[in-house]
């Protein structure tokens, strides 16, 4: 099966800024000339951070070495069919992404899927409706009789234990949550979360790194319970009058998409650039920086490969903001006022591989169809046959993305637990992608229509010793002031996770050339 070719590239047009102005350096509000910032990377990290920057008046270049925007935002249109191959939802729990939606117009855009918190864990082979809540959990079977008691017990067992000594930086994921609240646990909630938003799985993800939220709940509480609870409450108050009643009104909680697919954020951003602002299929191979005597601060030239031919930027930069993969970081040539500078301090970051098979039935061949976001499928599931990281029941969230006659089904096979099978033919992939929909739904016979699309680098993971690598990016950025990184190796990885990565480095990259242009006034 031939891959699908990715949507058309959206025109690009030079717009009016919707928002005034602002934070300018004072030489620029005087009048001279305006600063200009390369952005490396097209997806949605570097797309939100030229945005930003745009709005503030700053001439922009975002360099990217594909041949589309997106990155691992990636919508097809094709057959009367929609559907995603890399995120398929996000949500506003970000601040920069309400910002994005309100100043380019997205919110009639937004699609909500329907009946999303119906969803579902597979256990004994058979998909099983999730409880929405923890009072409903414990309610429910879903969890044994000595499990649900150590989740009541957890707020007396772990008041204030050991909250002044904090957990451990290198501790797993699944080691963490089977202290509080036991194996069954990390078994059938844990894992199957933790494979369907990071490719991972419990025992080689980092807990600092992955929910550092919850990490710093222990710290501080001891009990995870308590510890949300008073969180919660004493976000409550204070933010009982930040918020007004407009703002509130707009923000929906929950999982949401968009009209089109996760690239109409993506295209929306592009559309914001003029076409001598975005390059594409420009690989960069070279950065240098260096200090004139007339000036406080670097600049940079940037070397990029368009053709198989090596070329140079016919302008240099004030300031960087890299998004690209680590890894390809360390493939570029780094010069630091005439000297290589060495990377050999980045270490090694494992990524993981994931397959997207998109597939149709008819609405007849599915004997037991279900309503609701989708299924997740726990590891230990395997042994009752089931090898799918799980299934987004696509046309059940979008009704609009296929024929009212059939099902749209999106699952996902690989991670670290299944890392050679990711890399497997469309053949093989289409047998158990339609083993597990025959287990778990009843889909007889051979999908209608079958797309697969490889991602060989789905996921960095956040392994046990992760904080190596964010030292590494806090080194890279602190010895070449002017470069900031941005992406998913940094802060989440999560759709609103990048968008507010990329936001930030904006943000730093404004407080970089006003400090630098209040420096040079001194001199």
């Amino acid at each position: 099966m031939q891959l699908s070719s990715p949507t058309s590239i959206p025109r690009l047009k030079p717009q009016v800024s919707r928002l005034p102005m602002a934070s300018l350096s004072k030489q620029d509000k005087q009048g001279s000339s305006v600063k200009n910032v390369a952005v490396i990377g097209a997806g949605v990290s570097g797309l939100s951070a030229a945005y930003k920057l745009k709005l503030q008046g700053l001439n922009v270049t975002v360099f990217e070495a594909d041949g589309r925007v997106g990155g691992k935002l990636r919508s097809i249109s094709r057959d009367g069919l929609i559907w995603d191959e890399g995120a398929n939802t996000m949500t506003e729990s970000e601040a920069p992404v309400g910002f994005l939606l309100d100043n380019l117009g997205l919110r009639d855009k937004q699609q909500f899927p329907l009946s999303q918190h119906k969803r579902y864990i597979a256990k004994n082979g058979v998909p099983v409706l999730l409880p929405s809540n923890p009072v409903a959990l414990i309610r429910s079977n879903f969890l044994s009789a000595g499990s649900k008691l150590q989740i009541f017990l957890e707020p007396f067992l772990w008041k204030n234990n050991n909250a002044s000594k904090g957990p451990d930086e290198k501790e797993s994921v699944g080691v963490f949550f089977q202290r509080h609240f036991g194996k069954e646990v990390v078994d059938y909630l844990i894992d199957p979360f933790v494979a369907g938003t990071s490719g991972g799985d419990p025992e080689s993800l980092s807990m600092q790194h992955v929910f550092p939220d919850i990490w710093n709940l222990e710290k501080r509480f001891g009990s995870i319970i308590s510890g949300a609870i008073q969180s919660k409450l004493s976000a409550k108050k204070d933010t009982s009058g930040g918020m007004d009643s407009s703002a509130k009104k707009k923000q929906k909680h929950g999982s949401f998409s968009f009209l089109g697919g996760m690239q109409t954020l993506t295209n929306a951003l592009c559309n914001e650039l003029g076409k001598d602002e975005l390059k594409l299929q420009s690989k960069v191979l070279e950065i240098a920086c260096s200090c004139s005597e007339m000036s406080p601060q670097d600049s940079w030239s940037i070397s990029y490969e368009l053709n198989n031919k090596k070329l140079s930027s016919e302008k240099s930069f004030d300031a960087l903001i890299v998004t690209a993969p680590l890894s390809d970081v360390k493939q570029m040539k780094i010069t630091k006022r005439g000297s290589l500078f060495p990377l050999d301090f980045i270490p090694e970051v494992s990524y993981l591989p994931m397959s997207v098979i998109i597939t149709t039935f008819k609405r007849e061949n599915v004997k037991r169809p279900l309503e609701g976001f989708g299924v997740l499928i726990p590891s230990k599931e395997q042994q009752n046959g089931l090898r799918t990281l799980g299934t987004l029941f696509t046309s059940m969230m979008f009704p609009d993305r296929a024929p009212s006659d059939v099902y749209l089904y999106t699952t996902f096979i690989g991670g670290s637990r299944n890392r050679e099978l990711a890399k497997a033919s469309s053949d093989e992939l289409k047998q158990i992608a339609t083993s597990d929909l025959r287990q778990l739904l009843g889909a007889e016979g051979e999908p209608a229509f079958l797309n697969h699309y490889y991602w060989s680098k789905a996921f960095p993971l956040y392994g046990l010793n992760y904080g190596s690598v964010i030292q590494a990016i806090d080194k890279m950025e602190k010895d070449l002031p002017g470069l900031f990184y941005a992406g998913n190796h940094k802060g989440g990885l999560s759709v609103g996770k990048a968008i507010s990565t990329g936001c930030q480095a904006a943000d730093l990259v404004m407080q970089y050339l006003n400090s630098s242009s209040d420096a040079k006034e001194k001199l």
